[in-house]
């Protein structure tokens, strides 16, 4: 039997490899936003109750403007 020559060519690298490697900016913000907000829930889950005429929203946003920087 003849012995077939490798004519494939070589695996090159994909560019996404090692050290080098770039994450797109919503890969960082969308955890990063995901984090505070369940950070909000837990330190103001003391005042749970029934929320009346959306004063938990308003709460809510009073808090996240003191969180946020700006």
């Amino acid at each position: 039997m003849a012995a077939l020559a490798n004519t494939t060519r070589p695996r090159q690298r994909s560019a996404f490899h090692g050290a080098g490697a770039r994450l797109p900016w919503w890969a960082v913000a969308l955890p990063a936003v995901a984090f505070t907000l369940l950070l909000m829930l837990i330190v103001s889950g003391g005042d749970a109750g029934a929320a009346k005429d959306g004063e938990s929203v308003a709460q809510l946003l009073r808090t996240a403007a003191q969180i946020l920087p700006g």
